[in-house]
């Protein structure tokens, strides 16, 4: 048999390191296709005049662009088998990535807990990706609920790994070269810096997209996502195909624009987590939450901490009395960016 049916929960070890095929050189279409998709319309990735403005070679890829590249890598090996991705934590964006840049990813198994039904367990993964000169362009940690292939195959020790909350604002990477002391706000399309935006401030971004069935389909297979759950139609019980949630990523971080214009450069992915299931025909809202902001040494840049929520309803809830995500709630995402001050 040569065909490959993927990784299932037994099959994964603590310390397993796993490097994923297929490198790929990313090109001006990935962003051509990136934008046409979500709407995208971030002044520092659309226009290489403005990126150069802000003391860049060029205009660097969308760091969205960069995520899903890098994660769907990973899905043969990880997430083939996967009932759902669950989570994120500790994510670096390490260096701009430009057109024509190579991207490869590796994987290291860090955590392991078997669920209690036997059918499945959750597998906990730190992925890098590199580019062409093996430099890590970004860092990550996920967690994925995967399938077991043998119901009587023992469970593991459980290994749960103890994952920051927040990336520290020390620790985030300003690209070498980024300043925002000459930052044209006119031409980024919205005037709000650093300092117009108070912590604890909810933005209910007033636009939404209906999920169309054709166009997730295409940016699943934009970024090579090859999971069951997004293809095949046959391997769900109520015969409906997941949208990919990093398409819903995408689409509430293009929504997000109108009121945070500014916030250019994702650096850090704090948490994350797909609360639930995205279905086409389902219409996403969002809205932001600031939890933080702090200066940079790079001139004129600062950095924002914000919660984006996608829902598939209306308003600004989150959680219900009994803690649970409100039925709702699709994508809650805790992220940096870099914003002019």
């Amino acid at each position: 048999m040569k065909t490959n049916p993927g990784r299932f929960f037994e099959d994964y070890t603590i310390g397993q390191v796993i490097r994923h095929a297929v490198p790929r050189t990313l090109s001006g279409g990935e962003r051509a296709l990136y934008h046409a998709l979500y709407p995208a319309r971030g002044a520092l990735h659309s226009s290489d005049e403005f990126a150069r403005a802000c003391g860049l070679p060029e205009s660097p890829l969308d760091d969205l662009i960069v995520f899903h590249t890098v994660f769907g890598k990973t899905v043969p090996d990880i997430s083939l088998n996967a009932v759902a991705n669950l989570g994120y934590a500790e994510g670096r964006f390490l260096a701009p990535v430009y057109p024509g840049d190579t991207l490869s990813s590796v994987s290291e198994v860090i955590g392991l807990k078997e669920n209690s039904n036997g059918k499945s367990g959750v597998v906990y993964v730190r992925t890098t990706g590199t580019n062409q000169r093996g430099e890590p362009v970004l860092d990550y940690v996920r967690w994925v609920m995967v399938r077991k292939r043998d119901l009587s195959a023992p469970a593991p020790d459980t290994v749960v790994p103890d994952l920051a909350k927040v990336v520290a604002p020390a620790d985030l990477i300003v690209p070498p070269g980024l300043r925002f002391d000459r930052y044209d706000t006119d031409l980024a399309g919205e005037r709000y810096r650093l300092g117009d935006y108070a912590v604890g401030e909810i933005i209910e971004h007033v636009d939404g997209v209906t999920v169309e069935e054709a166009e997730h389909m295409l940016a699943t297979r934009l970024w090579q996502n090859t999971a069951k759950v997004h293809f095949d139609a046959t391997f769900r019980p109520d015969g409906q195909r997941l949208i990919y949630g990093g398409h819903v990523i995408s689409l509430a971080r293009a929504l997000s624009f109108n009121g945070l214009a500014n916030a250019q450069m994702i650096v850090a992915i704090n948490a994350g987590a797909h609360a639930n299931p995205c279905f086409s025909g389902m219409t996403v809202k969002a809205w932001s939450e600031v939890l933080d902001t702090a200066e940079t040494s790079a001139p004129g840049v600062g950095a924002i901490r914000l919660r984006l929520v996608a829902t598939s309803g209306t308003g600004t809830g989150l959680r219900g009395e009994d803690g649970k995500y409100l039925p709702e709630v699709l994508l809650d995402l805790d992220y940096w960016a870099l914003m002019p001050l």
